[in-house]
């Protein structure tokens, strides 16, 4: 579940938009993923009548594919995680940070609680897509994350793709887990994370 959403926000990565990726392993089991690309877009499609982020977390195979020329994904599994993933937890709240304003939109078990609310405006500087999600227990069982599969997961990525970094936080734990750093010419290095910054979960 957590590769599928790293996935989106590593095309992000790829296309050129996205530098940071941060996973946080939340104490109620739940993760939290923030890039800082361009942010799933709030707008209307005109096909659905909806908004491309609840596009995004609830029709198969949406993706971020609405135009040539603006967001589309490429590396992950199109849209079908990030819907998947929706479905599979008990929780979902995704926070979407673009042009100045910031949007979210709750749901539980894949459903909408209630369509996209628009928090008010933040610095133009802050942009991306923040993604908080519980995986249902009624599914699942017990379902606990494990830090160090995660890391490996993240330094294989970074072996294929570059440009990004991504640090990954177990709640409270310092120091954190190292981090995998790319460059240009893909993984380069890996060094302590060092404390984790403030945080609230979305």
């Amino acid at each position: 579940m957590v590769y599928e959403i790293l996935d989106n926000a590593v095309d992000e990565a790829l296309a050129g938009y996205c530098t940071s990726i941060q996973i946080f392993l939340n104490t109620d089991g739940s993760v939290t993923l923030r890039d800082n690309g361009r942010g799933i877009p709030a707008g209307i499609q005109k096909k659905t009548g909806l908004s491309a982020i609840q596009v995004v977390f609830t029709v198969l195979h949406a993706g971020g594919k609405f135009d040539t020329s603006s967001y589309k994904v490429s590396g992950g599994l199109h849209g079908v995680g990030a819907s998947v993933v929706n479905a599979l937890s008990s929780r979902l709240e995704v926070q979407v940070d673009q042009e100045g304003r910031s949007y979210r939109q709750i749901y539980q078990r894949g459903v909408p609680l209630s369509p996209v609310e628009t928090l008010g405006p933040c610095s133009p500087d802050i942009h991306g897509t923040t993604v908080t999600f519980l995986p249902d227990s009624e599914i699942f069982g017990s379902c606990k994350f494990n830090a160090d599969t995660i890391r490996s997961h993240i330094r294989e990525t970074a072996f294929l793709t570059s440009g990004w970094s991504c640090p990954c936080w177990t709640a409270m734990m310092i120091p954190a887990i190292p981090t995998a750093m790319t460059t240009g010419s893909g993984i380069s290095s890996t060094g302590s994370a060092g404390r984790i910054p403030p945080f609230t979960p979305v």
